[in-house]
C-alpha cells in the first residue's frame, strides 16, 4: 500500500467529473487500499479518489467515532437511490480543504448503491454522521466541494486564504 499526495482547493482537477469504474478489478483494489491509507494518515473519516488526482468513481469511508462506528467501506460507482425529505446539518470539513469547516444541509437519511471491494452490488441504507460522510464523498466524484453548497462570501474567504496558504508554503522552499 501506498500513502497518496491529496490535492486541496482550488486545484482543478477537484471541479471534474470521475468517470465509472468498469469493473472493480485488481488496480481499483490497489487505489481503494492506497486511499484508505492515506486517509488514514491525513487522519480523515472519508475519502474520494479524485482528492488523490484519480478521476474515477471510488471512494472509502471509515467512522470510529464514539457514536458512530463504520467500515472501512469501499465503494465503486456509489449513487444515491433514495433520500429523506427531512434534512441535517453537520459542522463538514475536508482533506482537499484543510483546516476549514462549515455547517452545510443535506438530507438526514440515504441509500447508496454501489460495487463493494469485491464488484458486487450493494444497497446501504445510511443515516447520521454516515449519511453525511457519503454525500460528501460523492459530491467530490462530481466536482462538488462542500464548500460550494456554502454562501459565496464565506467560500471565497476559504479559498483566499487556501491560496495565501499554498503561496507561503511555496515561498518557504
Amino acid at each position: 500500500m501506498a500513502i497518496l499526495h491529496i490535492i486541496t482547493a482550488p486545484d482543478p482537477r477537484l471541479k471534474q467529473l470521475s468517470a465509472p469504474v468498469a469493473k472493480v478489478d485488481a488496480e481499483i483494489r490497489q487505489l481503494m487500499d492506497d486511499m484508505l491509507e492515506t486517509m488514514h494518515a491525513a487522519p480523515g473519516i472519508g475519502l474520494a479518489a479524485p482528492q488523490v488526482g484519480v478521476l474515477k468513481r471510488v471512494i472509502v469511508l471509515e467512522i470510529d467515532r464514539e457514536e458512530t462506528k463504520v467500515g472501512p467501506l469501499f465503494m465503486a460507482n456509489p449513487e444515491i437511490v433514495d433520500a429523506s425529505d427531512d434534512d441535517a446539518i453537520y459542522n463538514e470539513g475536508c482533506l482537499s480543504v484543510p483546516e476549514h469547516y462549515a455547517d452545510v444541509s443535506r438530507p438526514a437519511e440515504v441509500t447508496v448503491r454501489y460495487l463493494d471491494r469485491d464488484g458486487k452490488r450493494q444497497d446501504l441504507k445510511c443515516e447520521g454522521l454516515l449519511a453525511t460522510c457519503v454525500q460528501h464523498e460523492i459530491d467530490h466524484l462530481d466536482g462538488i466541494l462542500f464548500i460550494d453548497k456554502i454562501s459565496a462570501l464565506k467560500r471565497n474567504m476559504i479559498l483566499r486564504k487556501l491560496v495565501k496558504e499554498r503561496k507561503e508554503r511555496e515561498n518557504a522552499l
